[in-house]
């Protein structure tokens, strides 16, 4: 897998939504390899799986969205591709629902503590 960078980009926010069971794994893989934050939010979200049924107290009904979190991570552009291929590997199930991963340029990052900016407020 090859992610292509634009030029004088030198920081990508990556938003990964994830079964909340990997959370824990998910997070202590992308720490061994050197992630230093993240956001975490828990979400609810359908997709091609479009929700499902279940029974409660012997009644059938649907559930529509499906409970997700969701993963926010500032990372150099050099490091981006690493960390994709280790919430891809971490977070698979090979079962419908495993997630969706997104990798967008950030043009502008500041640390408000001391306003170091870019790769430096990472």
């Amino acid at each position: 897998m090859s992610l292509q960078f634009e030029k004088g980009i030198t920081v990508k926010l990556i938003i990964a939504t994830i079964k909340p069971f990997k959370l824990e794994e998910v997070r202590e893989a992308l720490t061994e390899i050197g992630v230093r934050g993240m956001m975490v939010t828990e979400v609810k979200g359908f997709g091609s799986q479009s929700g499902h049924t279940e029974i409660y107290r012997g009644a059938e009904y649907a559930v529509n969205f499906v409970p997700k979190v969701k993963l926010e991570i500032v990372v150099s552009a050099a490091m981006a591709e690493q960390v994709v291929e280790t919430i891809m590997k971490t977070a698979q199930t090979g079962k419908i629902g495993d997630g969706k991963i997104f990798v967008l340029d950030v043009q502008q990052t500041i640390r408000v503590r001391t306003g170091e900016t870019d790769a430096d407020a990472i």
